[in-house]
């Protein structure tokens, strides 16, 4: 698991020579898309990477639109890391095409660093800094950055840009994570499980905060494993298991939910017996549940028969499966990421 924060632009290019040596072979280098408005912020085509012979990414297609906030959801192992960091290139790929913003990550790494920006699980920026000190300091590494106090501005931190690190709160914290990588003013904005361990008024501080970042025209990937959080965030989201992509669309209709059968759940005094038609399966709590592809036509029978009954419904609610029964659906089934073995850490993700 990636631990720590760190500038995009600092870190070393290389020569030529050195840059050769990182690159996938030339039969699998993309050929970078027109910078137009159609083009869009990431292409993928065929992606495959393994690890001594086990397959971590199986041939992915992915398309992410400019402008858009898009998340990849998966269990451990799935592959989620892999595919981003080659997003990122900060790790090669054994094949396939991949263009972000215009650029091979695995051959143009110098013209694609500076147009990036990428928030980490934890940070390691120097805690008795200021929250000013630490944005100009991340500021310096970038050739435009965008200016120290419109940063800090923009996620909500301007009453604390003299306060030390050490002395914000977790939403603060990742606030200030999310300035860092804005510092350079970049167009593609990589958030890796970006409020993982916060409590639930630090999360809504974060994920106004991510909101907020559409709103200037920037494109957001990020993993997550809260589905609320897709659900509340992401333009589109794309669910990874087994190294393939096994689902994508809206949370709303990510796998046909929206479409699904509802679920029609109700409890009747004792001794009373549901109409036919609606005496679904009823449970040792002494609440019926039934499936209906219908719910309009269902609750009009229902609530009208209760009504001629003078019976009551308790508890009475329609549902259809949440983002997370997909999600679980689909992860736990044939294509699942049950049992895989863990993406091996290697440098790339201790940084």
């Amino acid at each position: 698991m990636r631990t720590t924060l760190r500038p995009i632009a600092r870190t070393h290019v290389g020569t030529p020579s050195e840059q050769a040596t990182t690159a996938t072979g030339a039969g699998d280098r993309a050929v970078p898309s027109p910078d137009a408005p159609e083009a869009p912020a990431v292409r993928v085509r065929g992606l495959r990477k393994s690890y001594s012979g086990v397959v971590a990414v199986a041939g992915i297609d992915l398309e992410i639109r400019l402008g858009e906030i898009f998340a990849l959801l998966g269990p451990n192992g799935a592959g989620k890391t892999t595919t981003v960091e080659i997003l990122e290139g900060y790790r090669t790929r054994d094949g396939g095409q991949v263009t972000v913003l215009g650029c091979d990550p695995g051959h143009e790494r110098v013209r694609l660093k500076p147009r990036i920006g990428v928030v980490l699980q934890s940070t390691g920026v120097e805690p008795y800094l200021t929250v000013r000190e630490t944005v100009a300091m991340y500021a310096g590494f970038y050739p435009h950055p965008r200016p120290v106090d419109e940063v800090i501005d923009l996620v909500g931190l301007a009453a604390k840009h003299a306060e030390r690190v050490i002395r914000l709160s977790g939403g603060q914290q990742r606030r200030l994570d999310v300035a860092i990588a804005l510092a350079g003013d970049p167009q593609l904005l990589f958030l890796d499980e970006p409020t993982t361990g916060f409590d639930p008024a630090a999360r809504h501080e974060a994920w106004e905060v991510i909101k907020n970042l559409a709103s200037l025209g920037k494109t957001v990937v990020l993993t997550t494993h809260y589905m609320d959080e897709a659900q509340h965030l992401a333009d589109r989201v794309a669910v990874i298991a087994n190294g393939r992509i096994v689902a994508e669309g809206p949370p709303a209709t990510l796998g046909f939910r929206d479409r699904a059968e509802a679920r029609v759940r109700y409890r009747l005094p004792l001794g009373v017996t549901p109409p036919a038609g609606l005496d679904g399966l009823r449970g040792a709590d002494g609440f019926t549940q039934l499936r209906v592809e219908d719910a309009v036509v269902a609750l009009h029978q229902l609530t009208g028969w209760a009504i001629d009954q003078r019976v009551s419904l308790e508890g009475l609610a329609v549902t259809r499966p949440s983002l997370e029964d997909v999600y679980l659906s689909l992860t736990n089934g044939p294509e699942g990421g049950g049992g895989r073995p863990t993406e091996p850490a290697t440098e790339g993700e201790q940084r």
